[in-house]
């Protein structure tokens, strides 16, 4: 049997091609989560993080061979951004940015084995944020979703088009933090062509 991956079990969700707001149903998702603040690109422990994830995602995904729900492939990075400051994001205050990095695991992988695994790759790998990385669970339901190609600094437009117009034109509004999925990795793929998911966990007005 082939290993789990989430982009082939939740194409939905991993593997979008609209790229126009559109609305999906998210289910009940399994993470390794890590918070932290301050600018991606300059942050020490924006790097610290996702050394973390990535530590433990690969430790769980040998350790899960021994599971009956078996081998998985590790899911791409993914994050929830918020800020106190209502326009952090559209001036592109990066300082002032609070985030949760995550990697999503397959649904046999419980908190008990993140706890194990997180103090086995703190044993081998050192990396502080380690002792920080946690297991969480998020249902986010109902969700204007966009698959967005280009850099980072061009989801501006896009998402003042949700905040600006999709929401109040289908009689919605935001419930929780936005999300990004990373399709690509930004260290081998020119900006121009990154594919990042912009998700928006939403509910309707009117009820």
């Amino acid at each position: 049997m082939a290993p789990y991956d989430v982009k082939r079990a939740q194409k939905e969700l991993y593997a979008p091609r609209n790229t126009r707001w559109a609305l999906v149903d998210v289910p009940e998702q399994q993470f390794v989560a890590v918070d932290g603040a301050g600018d991606p690109n300059t942050a020490p422990a924006y790097a610290e993080a996702v050394g973390a994830l990535y530590a433990v995602a690969y430790t769980l995904k040998f350790a899960a061979k021994a599971t009956e729900g078996g081998d998985f492939v590790v899911a791409p990075l993914e994050g929830l951004w918020w800020s106190d400051r209502l326009d952090a994001f559209t001036r592109r205050d990066k300082d002032a940015w609070q985030w949760t990095m995550l990697i999503s695991m397959p649904s046999w992988i419980t908190a008990d084995l993140v706890e194990e695994a997180r103090h086995s790759a703190l044993a081998k790998k050192k990396i502080p944020a380690i002792s920080r990385l946690r297991h969480l669970t998020l249902h986010e339901g109902l969700s204007a979703q966009v698959l967005h190609i280009g850099s980072y600094d061009d989801e501006t437009p896009v998402m003042e088009e949700l905040h600006g117009t999709y929401l109040a034109d289908h009689g919605l509004r935001a419930t929780a933090r936005h999300h990004e999925v990373y399709l690509g990795d930004p260290r081998r793929t020119a900006p121009e062509k990154l594919r990042t998911v912009l998700r928006q966990p939403v509910e309707r007005v009117d009820g």
